[in-house]
């Protein structure tokens, strides 16, 4: 503006903008820890503690290492377990196929060992047929037998030996009466008799029913030689499932 002189007049304005943003910057900050300290006293009026519960986070935290801990050592000894179970199944198998091999050569050598015993218990002269083990085993249906039975020669085996071999079955029947089933009625009238031809042993796997309500006790073993000079020969045998006799 002009003076009164005529001269432009000089104003002078002071501005400090830097001022202004520190005072608005330092009010800030007091209303943000004014909240700070009146959430803090809510929290403490309501029976909010905050070092117990950073003491129980801590508590946690050494809780949950001691469990991490556990289940590390737990992870590993079911490792351990699981690699002795797996070596045990292995050895567990190894044995039964081992028993099972020896299974079959004690059964090898057992009619070996008959046909021998026959052998020697008989005179040169004498010409015949024993009867070597009979088992009896279970069939795929109830009242469903199978007779597993082997002869041998009881003399020296110059040739071959013929005959007939017979199976009867006695015991009581639900009257309490005693029967004898002879080979036709064991077998529903498919077989009377079981013809035999061999020269050192041979091994019967007969399949017989016993009726339902008849109590088997006895098995009876007729063998009949084809030779007239050559008597029959009959044993029994108790009613007995899986052992040899």
């Amino acid at each position: 503006m002009p003076g009164k002189d005529g001269r432009p007049s000089l104003v002078v304005r002071t501005y400090a903008p830097t001022r202004r943003i520190i005072l608005i910057a330092a009010v800030a900050l007091l209303a943000v820890f004014t909240l700070y300290v009146i959430y803090e006293l809510g929290r403490y009026n309501a029976g909010y503690d905050r070092l117990a519960v950073a003491q129980e986070r801590t508590e946690q935290e050494v809780a949950m290492e001691h469990l991490e801990k556990s289940n590390r050592e737990l992870r590993t000894k079911l490792a351990e377990l699981d690699t002795i179970r797996v070596g045990r199944a292995r050895e567990q198998a190894e044995v039964s196929r081992g028993i099972g091999d020896l299974q079959a050569q004690v059964a090898r050598q057992s009619q070996e060992l008959a046909f021998y015993r026959g052998v020697v218990a008989q005179g040169a002269s004498e010409l015949g047929v024993k009867i070597g083990q009979v088992r009896i085993a279970g069939g795929h249906q109830p009242g469903q037998f199978v007779v597993h039975l082997s002869l041998v020669r009881s003399g020296r085996p110059d040739n071959v030996v013929t005959g007939i071999l017979g199976l009867t079955v006695d015991g009581g029947s639900t009257g309490g009466t005693v029967t004898t089933l002879d080979l036709a009625a064991l077998t529903p009238g498919k077989q009377r008799e079981l013809p035999f031809n061999f020269r050192f042993y041979e091994n019967f796997d007969q399949e017989i029913a016993i009726p339902a309500g008849f109590k088997p006790e006895h098995l009876a073993v007729e063998v009949r030689s084809s030779r007239k000079d050559v008597a029959p020969l009959v044993q029994t045998f108790l009613w007995s499932l899986g052992a040899s006799q």
